[in-house]
């Protein structure tokens, strides 16, 4: 099978890229996977393609049988490509509409041919659409920003985040890791993941918000941390999402990666729920981004 070493592909991992050299690429044997992360237009056209590609293709055998002297098609017009190529759609769609069918054994073989392929890709054109669009996703809306600061007298870091489509998410459970490069005894570079403990790892009913929260403790990946440390490109937190859709009856899944230069030191998340005077409680989603700031004592050595 042929393949080919990918070179310069460029890879988005949060907000950061990073290009990937030297892997084989064979488009042919991962092609569930490019059609599962097209976009739809892409995917489509794609489609959209490979249909009138086919036909093409077909009706150049027509024509091919029509050069050397056969008559594949009735009541089409010998030599017509146009004719030929629409037979061709008709055929392979199986739609059989009655005014050109096949009259000589060439013409048979091509379209019996066409015919196979025809149904051969049904499965296919049909399931990968369904596939696509049956996928279960999450609706989170993640606050711009993480946040540190302090909680029931705590040195703490938060996240916020939001179920979009307001439905019951049950047995939700949430993850935050902290990754950063440290150097070995040897000198190398070395990628690091450290889980980061949450105060709440569980939801039993995800409707509406939820703020992730690591108290930063003398046993925190954080403790000790300045604010220059947050300034390193190569370190990054990483949320993870899981849960059981109950309007789709689904597991489904999300996630975010922050920089951390994205952590704002010394905020607070201002407060979206209000309550009005009938005990109805509203949430204002224009401020799910918002932050104030907030009393945030450090340690003797400036750091968290």
């Amino acid at each position: 099978m042929y393949s080919r070493e990918r070179r310069g592909k460029r890879v988005q991992i949060g907000d950061r890229q990073v290009v990937v050299e030297g892997l084989p690429r064979n488009f042919w044997t991962d092609l569930h996977h490019y059609a599962m992360t097209a976009s739809w237009s892409i995917f489509f056209a794609a489609l959209a393609l490979a249909f009138t590609t086919v036909n093409l293709v077909f009706a150049g055998f027509y024509m091919l049988a029509a050069y050397f002297g056969d008559d594949p098609v009735a009541n089409a017009p010998p030599g017509s490509f146009l004719d030929y190529f629409f037979f061709s759609v008709e055929t392979l769609a199986t739609v059989g509409y009655g005014d050109m069918h096949p009259q000589s054994p060439i013409g048979h073989a091509i379209a019996t041919v066409t015919t196979f392929i025809g149904l051969s890709s049904v499965a296919i054109t049909a399931g990968l659409p369904f596939a696509r669009f049956a996928q279960p996703r999450a609706r989170l809306l993640f606050a711009r920003n993480p946040v540190i600061g302090v909680h029931d007298g705590a040195r703490t870091l938060m996240l916020r985040f939001a179920n979009e489509r307001h439905n019951a998410i049950t047995a939700a459970s949430a993850q935050m890791w902290f990754i950063r490069n440290e150097l070995t005894m040897e000198g190398a570079s070395f990628r690091k993941f450290y889980p980061l403990k949450l105060t709440r790892e569980e939801n039993p009913i995800f409707a509406f918000t939820w703020t992730l929260m690591h108290v930063i403790g003398e046993d925190s990946p954080l403790h000790g941390y300045a604010a220059a440390d947050f300034e390193d490109p190569f370190t990054s937190l990483v949320i993870i999402f899981g849960g059981h859709d109950e309007t789709s009856a689904q597991s489904v899944r999300g996630r975010r990666i922050y920089s951390a230069s994205d952590i704002l030191l010394d905020q607070e998340y201002v407060d979206i729920v209000e309550t009005d005077e009938t005990g109805a409680a509203t949430f204002d989603y224009k401020k799910f981004h918002a932050t104030r700031p907030a009393a945030t004592p450090r340690d003797d050595k400036g750091g968290f």
